[in-house]
């Protein structure tokens, strides 16, 4: 990512807020800086001199939509008690009530990715950077179960969870993140 800071004026928050959701309703190609600027009642220039490039703007939007989704979790995993269930209870938890408010196109990361395609982006960082880090929250959840392939509960648990947010989003299952909450709950030691 550039390491230019951003200078977060009234109108760079209005072109991110702007950006977030014509990108996420639309997707990152179908949607022009001209449509952003737009929405957020800012000019061209106005973005420009804020962002740089629409490439900095939807890394800014992923990043963002980034640390909503890991404050929202580290809530959830705080409020629950300390067990390997109540914490992978709190996540499943916390995946479906973000779908269920902001998810209404499946997963942002995911269809970025797809956008970006295999090319160079600084975009794709983050999105990798996402997934790692839910699959070290599972790692975590693993290890504190008992499990004697810990690594390998870890991803049999993201992959659950990636399968429900990629159901949720095509709405094949219905009420997939509890599904895959009882799945993922059945996996771990001691459990029924």
């Amino acid at each position: 990512m550039d390491a230019t800071a951003i200078d977060w004026t009234p109108g760079a928050r209005a072109v991110l807020a702007a950006a977030s959701e014509l990108f996420y309703a639309h997707g990152l190609h179908a949607v022009g800086v001209e449509a952003v600027a737009e929405r957020a009642g800012v000019t061209k220039k106005t973005l420009y001199d804020r962002f740089g490039s629409k490439e900095r703007l939807v890394t800014e939007y992923l990043a963002a939509r980034d640390r909503r989704w890991r404050h929202l979790v580290a809530e959830r995993l705080d409020a629950a008690g300390p067990s390997a269930a109540e914490q992978l209870d709190a996540l499943f938890t916390a995946a479906r009530e973000w779908a269920r408010a902001e998810g209404f196109n499946g997963c942002a990361m995911l269809n970025a990715h797809a956008e970006l395609g295999a090319g160079e982006h600084p975009a794709r960082e983050v999105v990798a950077g996402q997934k790692r880090w839910t699959l070290e929250l599972f790692r975590g959840i693993a290890e504190r179960s008992g499990a004697p392939r810990p690594e390998q509960l870890a991803r049999a648990l993201l992959l659950l969870h990636e399968g429900a947010v990629v159901s949720h989003g095509v709405g094949v299952v219905d009420d997939a993140f509890e599904a895959a909450r009882l799945a993922a709950l059945a996996l771990l030691p001691g459990t029924p």
